[in-house]
């Protein structure tokens, strides 16, 4: 069973319904013997990073989510709170991976807006999230700040400047941008993770 954390955080849904198709029974919820319980666990989230942690921290779901020992894969948001800090709201989060989030820089041309949102392609992979992606492929995304490049980063993307795609240290997976969203490619990870022991 995947449990994916239920939080003050948009996208739950959608995630749900992505892991049913491909086959995949889940829950939502913010228990926390279930969540320890489950075989896999999924952080999804859009929202704001300091409203998103206060209401982790009051529920104690930020020492859970540190704590867990089984495959978590944490989500645009979740990504992000799954690193050290974010300038959002000058907020410290879990501190899984030490990566800071930034704003995007503000030197922008006519074609770059913030929020980045819509199709971009990842590469340079090194994780078996990405077993059977070709290099290059095109995910869906839609943030304003971004996971600097460090030592967890296991995919780039370029927008403004190249930046995390996706990070992994130890059990712990996180993706920038919408696996759900992000057709037989998004799909393809989400399969992925689901098989990772």
């Amino acid at each position: 069973m995947v449990a994916i954390i239920k939080y003050n955080a948009g996208n739950v849904q959608s995630v749900q319904y992505a892991l049913q198709r491909i086959g995949v029974d889940s829950i939502v919820t913010d228990d926390v013997a279930s969540i320890e319980g489950a075989d896999k666990v999924i952080f999804p989230g859009v929202g704001h990073a300091n409203a998103a942690m206060q209401y982790l921290r009051e529920r104690q779901l930020d020492q859970l989510i540190v704590s867990l020992k089984q495959p978590v894969l944490g989500i645009c948001l979740g990504l992000q709170l799954m690193c050290k800090h974010s300038e959002e709201g000058d907020t410290n989060c879990l501190g899984i991976f030490d990566e800071p989030v930034k704003l995007f820089p503000t030197s922008l041309t006519a074609d770059q807006k913030i929020p980045q949102i819509g199709w971009n392609n990842i590469y340079d992979y090194h994780s078996t999230l990405f077993s059977g992606i070709n290099e290059n492929e095109f995910v869906y995304t839609v943030h304003s700040y971004y996971a600097a490049l460090g030592a967890a980063t296991v995919a780039t993307t370029d927008y403004i400047i190249p930046y995390s795609a996706a990070l992994e240290k130890d059990n712990f997976y996180a993706v920038q941008f919408h696996p759900e969203k992000s057709g037989k490619v998004g799909e393809q990870i989400l399969k992925n993770f689901i098989i990772i022991s």
